[in-house]
């Protein structure tokens, strides 16, 4: 072969070499992340390469953080990476969906079936299922005011197959209530409007909402007040500093009088700027008990902290730009970008401004705003891994809500989607495809049930006995999905349990043209590496 002779090293794997090293690849990935599925799942420990140690479910995190050597395995893991930044969750159901279907296939494909006619039908079950999930997905009315309990319901759902239930139930409050805080109508959700702070702080059900904003540096001067109630807010871009100038200069001076006439000069520009932010604190909080908060993305240096404390201004420096964009949502008024016309309408407001102090860390609270359109999640626990694991939940939680909120619909969970779709291939869609076209869709129907069984097997349920009795209760006509603490069948809607539309069309979308890719590769030549001691 010329190639053999372009490159004696490259190993070259034929026909059913190929495809077996590639459905072996999808199966290993499946027997890692099975365990991880569904509200009973395990969780994984990975250990970095200096001690640190990573407790996570979150197939997301695990995919991103093991480290892969198959190449086969890394494009598996890449569509469940891709999947997770789409819709924000179905990571590990997608790594499972591909793994069986490729064990599904296999069954086929050593019985001397033509992988080409497999992958026919397979795209054949794939649309037919889309078709039946648009048919199946429950409609939410998202109006003016949207329903709170159905969010909950999903964000639930999503939650609780990441942390224990009580903390799971609590998070599902904050998250619904955070979304629900930046949701403008007419205009996308910006779930970047939802700060998430971390403190190593008491426990981790100590998590809770901040309708406002926590910053996480305090104000740098002694005197300048750790409590502020009833503040007026400045949000500001302006370098209150001495700058040095562009160009260098020399000044030469012969006696004490010229060189503080200099001195004077050099800082006259930055306190003029200070004294027209004094100026504005005057005009609106003499006489009154209102205080004044000053939030600058730029610097502010010592001489001008010192002339805004005597004022009893709270002054803060460097904040983030994320920060800046947040603040005027919550507490209202305009960020400025110069000093010069300021007048009270690009004031913010906030009922309470204070500063906590965490060991050597400060952080900064603007609470009680009057209607926030941004909001901080503030999460504590014990110690980094229950934090870390909490983030994760978070976030999830926050995207399975905005879904929920977009897509206008939600679709059944604990399996009952699967199992019907199954039931559709299988009675319905199966007798309308001529030839053998149609074990493709039979391996699709099978390969769907993986997340019934593997929810029953991670509750150390009988798989058997579990598929069965769900599959006996559909084919009477009732949707049910799996109840994982007894293993009878159970009506999803009573129990709310939801699964996003949107997780399950990119999972039944994205799965199947992996793997009809991989079952149609029929030869791998690796140049230079051994293939099978990776």
């Amino acid at each position: 072969m010329a190639l053999r002779v372009l490159n004696p090293n490259a190993e070259i794997l034929n026909k059913s070499a190929a495809l077996y090293m590639n459905i072996n690849a999808a199966k290993g990935l499946q027997d890692v992340l099975k365990t991880n599925l569904g509200p009973k799942g395990t969780i994984k420990m990975l250990v970095g390469g200096s001690g640190d140690i990573k407790l996570t479910k979150d197939g997301n995190t695990l995919l991103k953080e093991m480290q892969i050597q198959n190449p086969t395995a890394i494009m598996i893991a890449r569509t469940a990476v891709a999947q997770d930044d789409i819709s924000g969750d179905g990571t590990t159901s997608t790594v499972l969906f591909i793994g069986e279907l490729m064990k599904q296939s296999e069954r086929y494909i050593s019985e001397g079936m033509h992988p080409r006619v497999l992958v026919d039908g397979v795209d054949i079950a794939k649309r037919a299922t889309l078709e039946f999930l648009e048919k199946f997905k429950t409609p939410v009315l998202m109006g003016e005011t949207p329903d709170k309990e159905m969010l909950k319901m999903v964000a639930r759902t999503t939650v609780r197959t990441k942390l224990y239930e009580s903390l799971a139930d609590q998070l599902t409050d904050i998250v619904v209530n955070a979304v629900l805080c930046i949701q403008k109508p007419e205009e996308p959700i910006d779930l970047f409007m939802v700060e998430i702070m971390h403190m190593k702080h008491k426990f981790d059900v100590d998590t809770h909402l901040v309708e406002g904003l926590v910053l996480d540096h305090g104000a740098r001067h002694p005197d300048m007040k750790k409590r502020v109630e009833n503040c007026y807010i400045l949000t500001c871009n302006v370098s209150l500093e001495y700058e040095k100038s562009e160009i260098n200069a020399g000044f030469f001076y012969s006696n004490a009088e010229q060189r503080e006439k200099m001195v004077a000069a050099e800082r006259r520009q930055v306190d003029e700027k200070i004294q027209k932010i004094i100026d504005i604190k005057k005009k609106v909080c003499d006489g009154t008990d209102k205080n004044f908060v000053v939030i600058n993305q730029k610097g502010i240096d010592p001489p001008s902290l010192d002339l805004l404390a005597r004022e009893g201004i709270v002054a803060l420096r460097r904040a983030k730009r994320r920060n800046m964009e947040r603040l005027v949502l919550a507490c209202g008024g305009e960020a400025v970008n110069s000093v010069d016309d300021l007048t009270p309408s690009v004031l913010g407001w906030a009922g309470l401004v204070y500063e906590h102090v965490l060991g050597e860390e400060k952080y900064t609270f603007v609470e009680n705003v009057k209607n926030p359109h941004s909001c901080t999640i503030l999460i504590k626990g014990p110690n980094d891994h229950t934090i870390a694991q909490i983030k994760d939940a978070v976030r999830d939680g926050l995207r399975a809500v905005k879904n929920t909120l977009e897509d206008q619909a939600v679709i059944l969970g604990a399996g009952a989607f699967e199992v019907a779709a199954s039931q559709h291939l299988k009675s319905t869609i199966k007798k309308t495809v001529q030839g053998r076209a149609q074990l493709g869709v039979e391996a699709f129907a099978d390969a769907l049930l993986v997340v019934p069984k593997t929810l029953a097997e991670n509750s150390g349920l009988d798989t058997q006995d579990v598929l069965i009795g769900l599959q006996a209760e559909h084919e009477k006509g009732n949707i049910v999905g799996l109840n994982h603490h007894t293993g009878e069948p159970m009506d999803p809607y009573m129990e709310g349990i939801f699964d996003n539309y949107s997780v399950k069309r990119q999972i039944i979308n994205s799965g199947p043209v992996i793997a009809s890719q991989l079952l149609l590769v029929d030869e791998v030549i690796r140049a230079g590496r051994n293939m099978r001691k990776s």
